[in-house]
């Protein structure tokens, strides 16, 4: 049972990353994925609990997937970590899901009363994953706020106009000014 509804969400994930969730009806999710409206019920209980297990698995896949750039081989010598997960983000294959989980964060910031439990965790989940991923010495969770900030700007700049090379030479800015930060009393900061 656990894996069909497993199997259902990540159906959902791809139809939604493709189609978005403005005008989304289950009856024609549940035709495009193969199964029934009726079944989306039975597995997800309503369409707004669908939406919500969307939006949770969106960020748990976001993050674990900052997680892995965080271990991958290639970062030792190379682009710095926030720059590793630009190009992921960047890439084709995963602008969809992030466009999709933009989308999701303002439908809950718009239905306050139905998805207010997920807007908080999300946003402390992502503060957490970037202070983890900075030196030991400079994990402040206001640099990590200004560094999902400045992301997540980038990002919808790029999803608004298309125009990748100014937003990626603007995250190539972003990031050589902080490598060159020097809070009042602290080290300068190893790259993000």
């Amino acid at each position: 049972m656990e894996a069909r509804k497993q199997a259902l969400l990540d159906q959902v994930i791809a139809y939604l990353a493709e189609h978005g969730v403005a005008d989304l009806s289950l009856r024609p999710l549940a035709k495009q994925i193969g199964t029934s409206a009726r079944m989306l019920l039975f597995h997800f209980g309503s369409k707004q609990q669908l939406i919500a297990e969307v939006f949770v698995a969106m960020q748990a896949r976001l993050r674990a997937s900052l997680a892995g750039l965080r271990l991958d081989p290639r970062r030792r010598g190379g682009p710095p970590l926030l720059r590793m997960f630009w190009d992921w983000a960047t890439a084709p294959d995963n602008l969809g899901h992030l466009r999709l989980q933009y989308q999701l964060q303002v439908l809950a910031a718009h239905n306050p009363e139905v998805y207010a439990r997920y807007l908080q965790p999300n946003a402390t989940a992502w503060v957490e994953v970037v202070v983890a991923a900075l030196p030991p010495g400079d994990r402040d969770p206001a640099f990590a706020t200004l560094i999902v900030a400045v992301f997540d700007g980038l990002l919808l700049e790029l999803m608004s106009t298309g125009d990748r090379a100014r937003t990626t030479r603007a995250m190539d800015c972003f990031i050589a000014r902080a490598r060159k930060r020097r809070p009042a009393g602290r080290r300068r900061r190893s790259p993000p």
